[in-house]
């Protein structure tokens, strides 16, 4: 009989120290985040919390943070592989700074290093305002991660940059920009200032901002349907090393339309129109473009191969 009873014993002493050690909230692979929420609150569907900031510390690496509704949802810095989806619903970020210290805050910023418990290393944002109101300091900032997804966003009035990506990944990181504005930043709309990253754009509109969007050293892009008007600087510009090939794209009322200066830029059914100069530096055309209206065409591009008419253009 004592056998038992030492028996039993043990068994409630090991029950009281795996209670102490196991953690007092696990975190959840999806979480809610509502513009009545609470960030006391575990951030299920019924008790939801009120900003990223505070779901993400609740949300398990590569887990999902969802909108419940319209709201005010704070910035963010990210450390894990991530989906924040407000889609069918407003959901914003103001990174306006203090009235003494402007340029100072950032909406989002994106900072995943290597973690072999985190083997994706992707950050997915999608349907949300990102505003600067005119003293924010960047829109999204991306130090580290393998692949950036970023859809349906406006980034817009910050005093540095709209879309800043510096990161120096040993192979080649993503970035990845579909059906969103990045306008009215004072510096570059989307940038890679690093290297070795890969920027896929397609249907976006970087509109006055310094320039359109700007690559530079090893950094190269692909971009279809989008548009690069009005920046004071230019609309595409390319540094020595980079490489950025344009489709069905527009690039127009800018102060130099594409810049490339020593960098590889190729375009095809491209219109560069309207700006006070169309291109300066060396460009490929890979035909069907237009070069029209602008007030100097700049330096003439170079055709891909002989000319070759289409069958059955008139």
């Amino acid at each position: 009989m004592q056998k038992f009873k030492s028996f039993g014993a043990a068994i409630t002493v090991a029950s009281a120290l795996f209670a102490l050690s196991a953690p007092a909230h696990a975190q959840a692979t999806r979480t809610w985040v509502s513009g009545v929420g609470n960030d006391a609150d575990p951030c299920s569907r019924t008790a939801p919390c009120k900003t990223f900031a505070g779901a993400i510390s609740k949300t398990a690496t590569a887990g999902i943070i969802n909108c419940i509704d319209s709201g005010a949802y704070g910035t963010v810095t990210i450390t894990k592989s991530i989906t924040i989806d407000c889609h069918d619903v407003f959901a914003s970020i103001l990174n306006a700074s203090p009235q003494d210290q402007p340029g100072t805050t950032t909406g989002v910023i994106i900072n995943v290093g290597v973690d072999p418990k985190d083997p994706w290393r992707t950050v997915r944002l999608r349907n949300i305002d990102i505003s600067g109101a005119g003293s924010g300091n960047t829109g999204i900032s991306i130090l580290a991660a393998s692949a950036v997804i970023l859809e349906d966003l406006e980034v817009t009035g910050n005093m540095k940059d709209g879309i800043s990506d510096k990161r120096t990944e040993a192979m080649g990181s993503m970035l990845s920009i579909k059906n969103t504005v990045v306008a009215n930043n004072a510096g570059t709309g989307i940038g890679a200032g690093a290297q070795s990253n890969t920027l896929v754009l397609d249907n976006v509109q970087s509109n006055k901002n310094a320039y359109g969007i700007a690559l530079a050293k090893t950094n190269t892009a692909t971009i279809a349907r989008s548009v690069f008007s009005n920046n004071s600087t230019a609309g595409v510009e390319v540094d020595s090393g980079g490489q950025l090939m344009l489709d069905s794209s527009l690039v127009s009322y800018n102060t130099t339309g594409i810049s490339a200066s020593g960098g590889a830029v190729g375009f095809t059914n491209s219109d560069i129109a309207f700006n006070a100069t169309a291109i300066t530096g060396a460009t490929t055309s890979f035909g069907n473009s237009r070069i029209f209206g602008n007030g100097a065409p700049g330096a003439a591009p170079s055709a891909a191969g002989a000319a070759t008419p289409a069958l059955g253009q008139q």
